[in-house]
């Protein structure tokens, strides 16, 4: 019999579930807030279709992300093979601050030097299998890892074609023309405003991570794909760390990485913004 959130709270000896409100958000799996019977809520995250591992790779990544004591973080209780339970944050207004927090936590967050690139074992971004096989060198990550394992997928299913696999190809082998060196560092890896939460007491914590070893730099770039957030952010993050004046240059390369997977889990409506940065990027050197 599969395990259910139940009969693991019951096992586990908490009091009843006496209420189970649906929260909105999630795109890819079922969100609800529990209330037990001695009122306190929990927040569970529930699919019927997840991989096997899916729920147990995202309690890694928010495991090490709450390590690095940066940012708050939801405390895991458990991680099941179709759902996941947590800490329930609560949600409120944010704090006059939230953003320089925001800002100055990514910072820290950034600031701790990783081994190498990759992570622990491989992980999702969204419902797409996320490859995190450890490299010392960031550039042949990037490269094999982000950009061609994806472009791969999307040519195999036609959504796009070998000439734009072709110029995908050119940027995957020129990535050290264009980005500087620089270290592995804990990133998020899917920092888009939908994941980062604004708690009860009006603090932000970071949630739905695709968390792995990677370039800061990229981290930053998603908090610019769907709108940006609030320049207090970036000028907060600036403020903490050692920020590149260029590194907004490099933005469509890193987000690159996350139009494939949109174009790979959505569809056509992304193909002209890959295509966009393909011709920028990938042109044939005459």
């Amino acid at each position: 019999m599969a395990e259910t959130p139940e009969s693991w709270l019951t096992q586990a000896g908490y009091p009843e579930i006496t209420r189970t409100e649906a929260v909105g958000g999630g795109c890819i799996s079922v969100a609800c807030r529990l209330t037990l019977a001695d009122g306190q809520t929990l927040f569970l995250k529930s699919n019927p279709q997840a991989a096997t591992n899916m729920f147990a790779a995202e309690a890694a990544g928010l495991a090490a992300l709450a390590e690095r004591r940066a940012l708050r973080i939801p405390n895991v209780l458990h991680a099941s093979k179709r759902f996941i339970l947590m800490e329930d944050l609560g949600a409120g207004a944010r704090k006059p601050d939230y953003w320089q927090t925001l800002g100055a936590g990514l910072s820290r967050l950034h600031s701790q030097p990783a081994k190498h690139f990759g992570f622990s074992s491989d992980n999702y971004c969204g419902a797409t299998p996320q490859a995190n096989t450890p490299d010392s060198n960031g550039y042949q990550f990037f490269a094999q890892k982000r950009i061609l394992a994806l472009a791969s997928r999307c040519l195999e299913q036609g959504l796009l074609q070998a000439e734009l696999m072709t110029k995908l190809d050119r940027i995957a082998e020129r990535l050290p023309q264009w980005i500087p060196e620089m270290p592995a560092v804990l990133i998020h890896g899917d920092l888009w405003s939908g994941n980062v939460h604004c708690c009860e007491d009006g603090a932000p914590a970071l949630v739905d991570p695709a968390a792995y070893w990677g370039w800061a730099e990229a981290d930053l770039a998603m908090t610019r794909l769907f709108g940006g957030f609030p320049a207090e952010f970036y000028d907060s993050y600036r403020a903490n760390s050692a920020l590149a004046e260029d590194w907004e240059q490099r933005i469509p390369l890193y987000n690159l990485y996350h139009l494939l997977n949109h174009l790979l889990l959505f569809g056509g409506s992304y193909l002209a913004s890959v295509a966009d940065i393909a011709d920028r990027f990938g042109r044939q050197v005459r």
